[in-house]
């Protein structure tokens, strides 16, 4: 395994609320009211819709995606969402800094060093240049023909990552650490807030598919476990070395376009 990089779960697709638009000559992040399932290839700076995007919304109602049945790779909740504060350079893309609220990592002349991290609101740097929440959620979608691919739902949004991080942790523990064998839905959801002007805020939650009930999934999960011929706990191990491999997840190809869509410059969001 190659030193200093980062081994993350497979990707064959993305999972997305917003889009990046051009205004005014400049490409700026855009929110939407429902998801976009797209493959991880762009044309003429649009992302190519997957399969699965049309397929699903063809089940449903109207013609909005607002749910999508999903199942999970690994039953750790913090392998299937991490969640750190991260900084970005808005220029290149490069990751200089994620930390969890105590301790962070940080991109130096000298190399990559371990530093005491306030958050977000307490330091000076972060302050300068925009560090937030960032979080990386993988998924399943029913009716993938990857076994072992998934599909990826970033998000800087805390009330995204807050839910998802309790709904993980709740599921798994109901489930007596059996979370990747229940049936689940990513549902999207609105609030309004002050901050807000009290337009509705859209953010990400972790369901039990609808038409099962909880009863019902943990019985269907107790007897999966019984007859699963795959080790969790091998897999989980595996991908945890994995991820600890590399200092940050994201690498520089990937950083321009999500910093495009994450970043923008930092007084646009402050008008924003």
């Amino acid at each position: 395994m190659l030193k200093g990089l980062s081994i993350t779960p497979p990707v064959i697709g993305r999972i997305a609320i917003g889009k990046v638009v051009e205004k005014n000559g400049k490409r700026l992040p855009e929110k939407d009211d429902a998801f976009t399932i797209t493959t991880l290839v762009q044309q003429r700076g649009e992302w190519l819709l997957h399969p699965l995007h049309n397929q699903l919304l063809s089940q449903k109602e109207g013609s909005k995606l607002r749910s999508i049945p999903v199942t999970l790779l690994f039953n750790d909740p913090d392998l299937n969402l991490r969640a750190q504060y991260s900084l970005f350079d808005r220029q290149t893309g490069r990751p200089l800094c994620v930390g969890n609220g105590e301790t962070a990592k940080r991109s130096t002349q000298e190399g990559y060093k371990a530093i005491s991290c306030p958050g977000p609101d307490l330091c000076l740097l972060g302050q300068e240049m925009g560090c937030k929440p960032y979080g990386r959620l993988n998924v399943q979608i029913e009716g993938q023909e990857d076994e072992l691919g998934t599909f990826i739902f970033r998000t800087t949004g805390y009330n995204s990552i807050r839910t998802l991080a309790a709904r993980l942790k709740y599921l798994n523990a109901i489930s007596q650490n059996k979370a990747r064998h229940l049936p689940l839905s990513l549902k999207l959801r609105a609030k309004s807030t002050t901050q807000s002007h009290r337009a509705p805020v859209y953010f990400v939650d972790l369901v039990i598919r609808e038409g099962v009930s909880l009863e019902d999934a943990l019985t269907d999960v107790k007897k999966q476990g019984e007859t699963q011929a795959m080790d969790d706990s091998l897999l989980e191990s595996v991908a945890r070395e994995g991820l600890a491999n590399g200092a940050f997840e994201e690498t520089l190809e990937d950083g321009p376009e999500l910093v495009e869509e994450f970043y923008p410059p930092v007084e646009v969001e402050r008008v924003a």
